[in-house]
Formats: structure tokens, C-alpha cells, sequence
């Protein structure tokens, strides 16, 4: 067996294996999605990461903390959703699910969820990008309260959410064209 269908898990029913470059990709995304939290996570810790706010080290406090850690929380577990699109487990609704539980998730709901998904990590991230970018470096100039070092450490870690909706969508064509004739 070549080092290309090793990987390739296959579909439950039928034999089915899932591309090798689309569980590649399924399983780049929490890793797209890991620095950004890993910086909010610093920053609720208090390490500093050169983000400054009226002069000192910016520091979070109470429902402000829950809030960014459940940020990266929910961020990360949605991002390993995307495996689900590859992996067998993803194509049946987990048993302790009340009316769905054990029944085989409908391809067109997947697809439906997942390119909603896609689309909508696309415009936000885009959007965040293009904000940063444009407002804060270019019209403001101050780079929002960051030292230099710092700004370069935000921008690090939070351009590999751009990656997040295009390889979402492109993992969800591969399961679409995988499992469309269910």
C-alpha cells in the first residue's frame, strides 16, 4: 500500500477513501487556527506579547478573560470539526444526540453547514485582516497600542486564519463529490 492510500480512511459503506490531500488539509486547519488562540491565551495570561494599553502591558480582566478563552476554545473545536469531513465518525450524528443520535448525517446538510462555515470564517477573518490592516496600520498609523515586535507576533499568529475558509471549502467539495452519491 503506497504512503498515499495509507492515510486515505475510507467511507463506511462503501470503500470509499477520502483524498489524501483533503484530510491533509482537514487536519491543517486546527493548526491554521491554533496560533491565534495561543495569542489570546498570552495575552489572558498576562505574558507579555507587546500589546500595550495606556502605556502598559494590555491585561485582561474577569468576563473579559472567559469571553477570550472561550473565544479560543470554541475556535479550535469548531476548526476540528473539519475532521469530520474526512473520518467516518463525521457521517453519523453521535448517539447521545436526541431524535438524530446513530443516524447517518445527510450529505447535503454537511456540505450545507460546512460551506456556511467556510464562507463565514472567509468574511470574518477577511474582514478582520483588511480592519487591521487598512484602519489601524494605515489611517491610525499607531498600530493600536503594539511595539513593533509585538505587532509582527499578532500579525503571525493571526494570518493563518486567512487559510481557515478556503481550506474549509475545499475539504467540504472533496466530501461533497465523495459522498453526493450516497
Amino acid at each position: 500500500m503506497s504512503s498515499a492510500t495509507a492515510h486515505a480512511v475510507a467511507h463506511p459503506r462503501d470503500g470509499r477513501p477520502a483524498p489524501t490531500w483533503a484530510i491533509r488539509a482537514a487536519h491543517l486547519i486546527p493548526l491554521v487556527v491554533l496560533p491565534s488562540g495561543l495569542w489570546r491565551v498570552a495575552l489572558v495570561a498576562g505574558i507579555p506579547i507587546g500589546a500595550y494599553e495606556h502605556g502598559a502591558p494590555a491585561r485582561t480582566h474577569g468576563g473579559e478573560s472567559v469571553y477570550i478563552l472561550s473565544l479560543s476554545v470554541v475556535s479550535e473545536a469548531l476548526a476540528l470539526l473539519a475532521l469530520g469531513l474526512v473520518r467516518p465518525w463525521g457521517e453519523v450524528f453521535p448517539r447521545w444526540l436526541p431524535l438524530l443520535g446513530g443516524r447517518r448525517v445527510p450529505p447535503s446538510f454537511a456540505v450545507t453547514v460546512a460551506t456556511a462555515g467556510a464562507i463565514g470564517v472567509t468574511l470574518v477573518w477577511g474582514y478582520g485582516a483588511w480592519g487591521m490592516t487598512v484602519h489601524s496600520l494605515l489611517v491610525r498609523g499607531d498600530g493600536l497600542g503594539f511595539s513593533p515586535p509585538g505587532l509582527a507576533l499578532l500579525v503571525a499568529c493571526y494570518a493563518p486564519l486567512l487559510l481557515w475558509g478556503p481550506l474549509l471549502l475545499a475539504v467540504t467539495y472533496a466530501y461533497h463529490r465523495r459522498r453526493s452519491h450516497d
